[in-house]
């Protein structure tokens, strides 16, 4: 019988555990970091979204290369069974916005989408994306026409261009959340609430009767609802039949 040899772990010496620890005071601010397997990914949109231009270094911001690839990795993983969006955005690039947004419309599993803060311009057609909405009483959404910033051709072209742009945009948000069109607009051309522009700014309670976002809520009615989305889904579910 060949001989096999068992070759103990390599022992974590203090320096290790040391420079572990002061890794997760920076980026985390504790030292003890609770793990967990998890049958639900957890996905943040925080700060500015960034799309084809890089932002400056002080600037808070969610690259949008960067969440598409964890969107597919959830879709394909059979062990998560439901994706929850976490939003505090200012709003930042419209195609990358919309990018992410659809991608997260097209996933199969469950999505609730949890807005604490703010789900501002470009935030909002992320937030309403999702399968399930939710809001934070004080969270606010910011609504208002895409604007740009930089060198601008005042042609007829550039002009229809950003109407079809935000063609798209009211057309996502109408298909994907149960406002008007009518009321989309009326909020998006509003004046007096924003400063030196037009659009309008809708608290939590305001946003579900308008009917942008489902229910007002926190963290727990999230995992709530995106745990009764995943029971249903198990239910519905063909049994498997083994092979024989």
């Amino acid at each position: 019988m060949p001989f096999v040899s068992e070759q103990a772990p390599p022992e974590v010496g203090p320096d290790h555990r040391r420079s572990a620890a002061t890794d997760n005071i920076q980026q985390l601010g504790q030292i003890n970091v609770p793990t967990m397997e998890s049958n639900i990914f957890c996905l943040s949109v925080i700060g500015q979204v960034e799309g084809h231009m890089i932002l400056p270094p002080q600037n808070k911001t969610t690259k949008y290369e960067h969440l598409i690839p964890q969107l597919v990795a959830a879709e394909q993983n059979p062990r998560i069974e439901g994706v929850l969006i976490i939003l505090n955005t200012v709003g930042g690039d419209v195609e990358a916005g919309l990018a992410i947004a659809e991608m997260i419309a097209s996933l199969s599993k469950p999505t609730v989408t949890l807005v604490l803060g703010g789900g501002h311009s470009i935030g909002v057609p992320i937030a309403v994306s999702a399968d399930h909405s939710i809001i934070a009483e004080s969270a606010t959404m910011t609504i208002h026409p895409i604007r740009m910033t930089g060198l601008v051709i005042s042609v007829p072209q550039t002009f229809e261009y950003l109407d079809k742009m935000q063609e798209r945009v009211n057309r996502f948000i109408v298909t994907h959340s149960r406002i008007s069109e009518e009321k989309l607009k009326e909020l998006l051309f509003k004046t007096g609430e924003v400063p030196r522009d037009i659009g309008a700014t809708v608290g939590g309670p305001d946003a579900v009767r308008y009917g942008l976002i489902h229910q007002v809520g926190g963290i727990g009615d999230a995992i709530r609802e995106l745990n009764r989305r995943m029971e249903e889904r198990r239910a519905g579910r063909p049994m498997e039949v083994p092979l024989q």
